[in-house]
């Protein structure tokens, strides 16, 4: 994609000298720039390279705040206040137009880091097949995925919907002069798949929960499975990562400390599976997520009435959510917790993108679309009862259960991203507040045109082969 590709090739450079024209010019190699095959020549080199790619994954427009912000935000779970930084405000009220920044950002930063991703695949495979080279080389086709992932569910319509709709341009090899086509919806997902399972077979090393492993490879796929309404494989890769990976849930007691400590889990497997690290060298420092919630921030953004009301009084998941006053900001206000340290001195809160909670949610909502409403409530309470001791736990039947699944989904994954995405690709409308006192509303339908984002306009200017999207 010429527009993409221009910003993240390496530049190359020939000077002709007055003084040197000698036949020798046509072999000097560039001094601006190295060749892949004379930058990854073993096992260090990958490591650098692959850490580069994890630290494209913290963009202020991808994980470092966007993402995680959007899912909320477009969903009903939270509002931007009436006296603000101006952050959001159009993902706020659903009027964003073929030009925004947040839809520039996304497009570029998740393609930055397929770019990357895609360096360490082609530089790994010229080396010996060893554990750790074949590590690195997992977590880059697991990271691909993760960015096709975003932007297929950021710039398209749903798989459950349309399939064959524009999906958005599969990258895989560098061209710097290429003007792909989009791919269709399926094509992506079919891509994503490929590229998960690949990396499921080649991982075996436990890096800890800043990198992909194994197991978050496969978390990763029952969400995009959960996505696409494969039920199937949604349950059966789900299990896997339950019964199989060894990771457990945090006991009541201990969940409020487990967001507010802001390290990585360097070899515990407690929770989380994989989330992208902030550290003090490495952090975007007043655009951390973090400060988009707390007043010692911007504090732009609260949550709702109806968000703190869904949790009971033994319900620990309440600690995270504070009630008092915002200035700029008439009635009660209630404040988002989850992301606590974003100015400290010591470290910075870590984006969670897949937790263990997640996934069993996931088996129980594939379970209910199995028609095996028992094991739906069984997995559905593994959660809830954990979070709750005083919960004796759902016992519903019918479409019940999924309501309940839902709700349960909206309580346990509140401020991480989910909850936009899960009325998105059940097609469900809702009403969005972008503001609670006054009360102002969006009414949001499957047909709103402001579910996906805009092409940039960037991209169609620099690519004539992209179609834009219906709408803009």
């Amino acid at each position: 994609m010429k527009y993409i590709s221009k910003i993240n090739t390496l530049l190359l450079a020939a000077v002709f000298l007055a003084t040197s024209c000698s036949k020798t010019f046509l072999d000097d190699k560039p001094t601006t720039s190295v060749l892949l095959s004379d930058a990854i020549k073993g096992e260090a080199d990958l490591l650098v390279a692959n850490a580069g790619m994890y630290s494209s994954l913290r963009a202020t427009d991808l994980y470092g705040r966007t993402l995680p912000v959007k899912g909320d935000l477009m969903g009903d779970n939270t509002f931007v206040i009436t006296s603000n930084s101006g952050r959001y405000t159009t993902l706020n009220q659903y009027i964003f137009v073929n030009n925004d920044a947040y839809a520039l950002g996304i497009w570029t930063g998740a393609y930055i880091a397929i770019k990357n991703a895609n360096t360490v695949i082609s530089g790994g495979s010229t080396l010996p097949a060893t554990a750790n080279i074949n590590e690195y080389i997992g977590e880059a086709y697991a990271t691909r995925a993760l960015m096709n992932f975003e932007l297929v569910r950021n710039f398209a319509h749903p798989f459950t919907a349309a399939p064959n709709d524009p999906g958005i341009p599969i990258i895989n090899t560098f061209d710097q002069n290429g003007l792909p086509k989009r791919n269709t919806v399926k094509e992506v997902y079919t891509s994503i798949i490929a590229d998960l399972e690949k990396a499921y077979s080649l991982m075996t090393v436990y890096r800890g929960t800043a990198y992909f492993s194994k197991y978050a490879a496969r978390a990763l796929e029952a969400r995009v499975y959960q996505t696409m309404g494969d039920w199937a494989n949604a349950k059966t890769t789900a299990l896997d990562v339950a019964t199989s990976s060894g990771f457990v849930m945090l006991p009541s007691t201990g969940y409020v400390a487990y967001w507010n400590n802001p390290a990585v889990q360097a070899s515990t497997k407690n929770e989380t599976l994989f989330e992208v690290a902030s550290d003090v060298a490495s952090n975007n420092t007043f655009d951390q997520l973090g400060y988009i919630y707390l007043t010692s921030g911007y504090g732009d953004i609260l949550t709702t009435a109806e968000v703190y009301n869904l949790y009971s009084a033994t319900d620990v998941r309440k600690g995270l959510i504070s009630v008092g006053t915002r200035s700029g900001q008439s009635g009660t206000a209630y404040f988002v917790n989850k992301y606590p340290n974003p100015g400290s001195s010591t470290d910075k809160d870590d984006t969670k993108v897949l937790r263990l909670s997640d996934v069993l949610l996931i088996a129980a909502e594939a379970y209910y679309n199995t028609g095996d409403l028992v094991n739906a409530n069984i997995y559905l309470n593994k959660v809830a009862i954990q979070r709750d001791p005083a919960f004796t736990g759902y016992a519903s039947a019918g479409a019940q259960v999924l309501e309940d699944i839902l709700t349960e989904r909206r309580k346990e994954l509140a401020f991480e991203g989910s909850r936009f995405w899960d009325l998105y690709r059940l097609q469900r409308s809702f009403t969005k507040i972008s503001n609670q006192n006054p009360l102002v509303t969006v009414a949001v339908t499957p047909s709103t045109v402001q579910l996906i984002f805009p092409i940039p306009v960037a991209e169609l200017n620099a690519n004539p082969n992209i179609a834009q999207n219906p709408g803009y």
